[in-house]
């Protein structure tokens, strides 16, 4: 007979799957801070970094400039699960739902989807609960003897 956990606590951890989420200020410093804090988790998970970290930084981003409510903060969430790495960004301006624009050859902003678009194997939004949205995008990765590495 195997022995089963003892704790509610125990059967989470036999079953967890890796994840990582803090709240941060919405502000270009917890913009900044969100990039900073999922390259060392990535890191710690033995992920790839390059497209992980310019998708991070641009979601942030883009909580910070147009989903930015005063005293609410926004929320980062990445978690593996299989062979994916998602990335969530969650602010309180579900009113907000971001797209894509069409890019001009002298926009001085726009391109942070287009660039989420180019680097992610798949994102979208997810809206609520009232008054938040998230966007999550996602990236394809396969299991070697030791650890992760990207599909691309």
């Amino acid at each position: 007979m195997e022995a089963s956990p003892a704790t509610l606590s125990d059967v989470i951890q036999e079953s967890v799957i890796p994840n990582f989420t803090v709240l941060l200020s919405p502000t270009p410093r917890g913009a900044r801070l969100a990039r900073l804090l999922a390259v060392r988790q990535l890191r710690d998970w033995q992920l790839p970094l390059d497209a992980p970290e310019h998708i991070v930084a641009e979601l942030a981003a883009n909580a910070v400039t147009h989903g930015k409510v005063p005293g609410r903060d926004f929320r980062l969430t990445l978690y593996v699960v299989g062979a994916t790495l998602r990335i969530e960004v969650t602010d309180t301006r579900g009113d907000r739902l971001p797209g894509a624009q069409p890019l001009t050859a002298d926009a001085e902003s726009g391109r942070g989807l287009h660039l989420v678009d180019a680097l992610a194997d798949r994102w979208g939004v997810a809206e609520g609960p009232t008054p938040r949205k998230t966007v999550w995008a996602e990236l394809d990765v396969r299991e070697t003897a030791s650890r992760p590495v990207p599909l691309r």
